[in-house]
């Protein structure tokens, strides 16, 4: 038990040891927090679901090194989301324009939840009618009925 321990602790002080600190990733904390707040609004190419910001993959690394970039050279955060635009479309923002391209995008899921909307209370209605109006019995079934009522021991 004693040796376990012992391993457990080397190893945890091994692992300690490789540990250093982050390094900083503008010299000015000012471009920084503008790359950040941009970056926010960029969705990862690479990985869909992240935006650019919380991404470590390699293209979002450099492509926060080209918005640093940018930044630098004077450019306002608009034209610099106009230039990711027109390098890699629509599809890099997280909130595209609403414009024809786009339309299926935004207004879809609000077609779909109608159409369900509508297909539900056609349903629902159509069952209540179904259960409003019993079937009318014809003479003979009407016969059968009552020769069943009258006598039950024919019910088998």
């Amino acid at each position: 038990m004693k040796f376990w321990l012992a391993l457990l602790l080397a190893l945890q002080c091994a692992l300690a040891a490789h540990a250093s600190e982050a390094p900083p990733l503008a010299e000015d904390p000012v471009v920084e927090k503008r790359m950040v707040a941009i970056s926010e609004e960029l969705r990862c190419l690479v990985c869909q679901n992240e935006s650019l910001a919380g991404s470590r993959a390699d293209l979002a690394l450099d492509l926060k090194r080209e918005i640093r970039t940018l930044i630098k050279s004077g450019k306002t955060d608009a034209e610099i989301m106009d230039f990711m635009v027109s390098r890699y479309g629509d599809f890099v923002r997280y909130r595209p324009p609403v414009n024809p391209v786009t339309w299926l995008l935004w207004f879809g899921p609000f077609v779909l939840l109608l159409g369900a909307i509508f297909v539900l209370v056609r349903m629902v209605r159509n069952s209540q009618r179904a259960d409003a109006a019993p079937p009318a019995l014809d003479a003979a079934q009407r016969a059968k009925a009552q020769s069943l009522l009258q006598d039950p021991e024919n019910l088998s």
